[in-house]
């Protein structure tokens, strides 16, 4: 027997469920699952649950040890939480079904452990898609219970807003279905700040119709004030709700460039022309282009890859509800100073607006643009804070998905006010020895 696995039977027996479903640092599988896409890890083992009961099984065995417990559906979180150094990480990807439950309420029931490029490809036969972040190998459980800001989001909304069922292993091992008339509590805490109460093992979600869409790229020049960036910010304010738009601010010298991703939830051509053409105003556009395709194009299964820390970085995140011409000049600085950081603006509003603050634990519904900031090596953390610092005070809000170092200012910002206190009374509720992570703040 190995040293590790002689290890671990040193800290107690393994459960009948975990059998031959436990990777060792000796296993040639352990080089692909022991990492995050931002962090190294080196746990002690890695667990492959195919069921609920083998979740329980691995948090029993948790407790029985004392080993410390990572949860991780795609490992694209950026925090790392989904790894750890010295600890049992629970690994959900062998649950991976995606079944259509009802197609004339358009229900569909997901696990966790599933890609969204899967999900993509398993609803598109059946003309159904789910807003769900903007990359195929993004996990399902983390979008769905922090929040999902997609592709689609202001016509579908977030991930956690068409939620209507979640199945969750409690910290103790119990496995409850949570709905609207079954554990009420529970779900509004999955939907939005899930990571704190349970694991997430399976999801039912209301999808949306839709076939093609339309995809268009530009590139505008940015002036230094921040202008062109307040115009963007006007359209969208203006836009119909089957447009949204991602920009990505580059820098090189004296000039900045925005690079915008618009996508039409439409296949219509008058429909995605109408959308678009506000955009070609906001400034001078150097490049265009525009086509129909598939929405499984959008999040493909080229996006499917082994996490392996490759993408360490610093990230942070506030949310706008105007664009200022003291932001717009915050955003521009930050993205063309000495020491750069990565600048990105994603459109909110339409669809986002919909659901009353205290619906779920996702409570930003007045904002109207998400910008995210990252630094990469090997002074990420200090250049960050340095072009956060101005920023900061423009933002009313966060979104807990795309913070690297979340922390007792994150939880603040991310649940204000009365949500943070029925998240935190919550958390204490369903997990009262604090066995997953984040902890509730002191």
């Amino acid at each position: 027997m190995n040293d590790t696995l002689s290890t671990l039977d040193a800290l107690g027996t393994l459960p009948a469920e975990l059998v031959g479903k436990v990777v060792t640092p000796d296993d040639r599988r352990y080089r692909l699952l022991r990492s995050t896409y931002t962090t190294v890890g080196r746990p002690i083992a890695v667990v492959l649950p195919e069921s609920a009961d083998g979740v329980a099984a691995a948090l029993r065995y948790s407790r029985e040890t004392g080993l410390r417990v990572a949860v991780r559906s795609g490992g694209h979180g950026l925090s790392g939480s989904g790894t750890n150094d010295g600890g049992l990480v629970i690994d959900l990807s062998a649950l991976h079904r995606i079944d259509v439950l009802d197609r004339a309420s358009r229900l569909v029931r997901v696990e966790a452990g599933a890609r969204w490029a899967e999900v993509a490809q398993a609803l598109a036969p059946h003309g159904l898609a789910i807003s769900s972040g903007d990359h195929g190998n993004v996990g399902v459980g983390g979008i769905a219970t922090g929040g999902g800001i997609g592709w689609l989001v202001r016509r579908y909304g977030l991930t956690v807003d068409h939620i209507r069922a979640v199945e969750v292993v409690l910290p103790d091992g119990t496995y409850v279905r949570a709905d609207a008339e079954t554990e009420p509590d529970l779900l509004w805490v999955m939907r939005g700040a899930g990571a704190g109460a349970g694991i997430a093992v399976a999801f039912e979600i209301e999808a949306m119709e839709l076939h093609d869409v339309g995809h268009a790229q530009l590139v505008a020049a940015v002036d230094p004030a921040g202008e062109t960036l307040r115009r963007w910010a006007d359209v969208m304010a203006r836009a119909p709700r089957e447009l949204s738009t991602a920009v990505m601010l580059s820098a090189r010298g004296d000039t900045t460039a925005a690079f915008i991703t618009a996508v039409v939830a439409s296949d219509s051509p008058s429909v995605i022309r109408d959308a678009v053409e506000p955009l070609l105003g906001i400034g001078d556009v150097m490049a265009q282009q525009a086509h129909v395709v598939p929405y499984t194009e959008l999040v493909p299964p080229l996006h499917l890859h082994a996490n392996s820390g490759q993408m360490p970085a610093s990230t942070t995140n506030g949310l706008l509800t105007d664009m200022t011409s003291d932001a717009a000049r915050a955003l521009v600085t930050a993205s063309a100073a000495p020491d750069p950081v990565l600048i990105q603006l994603r459109s909110l509003g339409g669809a986002t607006h919909d659901p009353a603050p205290s619906a779920m634990a996702f409570a930003h519904r007045h904002q109207n643009t998400l910008v995210v900031a990252s630094a990469f090596p090997p002074d990420d953390r200090a250049t960050l804070a340095g072009a956060w610092a101005p920023l900061a005070p423009h933002t009313d809000g966060a979104y807990v998905n795309f913070e690297s170092a979340p922390d007792k200012a994150t939880f603040t910002h991310a649940y204000p006010g009365p949500t943070g206190t029925r998240v935190t009374d919550l958390w204490k509720r369903y997990d009262p020895e604090g066995v997953l992570r984040p902890r509730p703040p002191a």
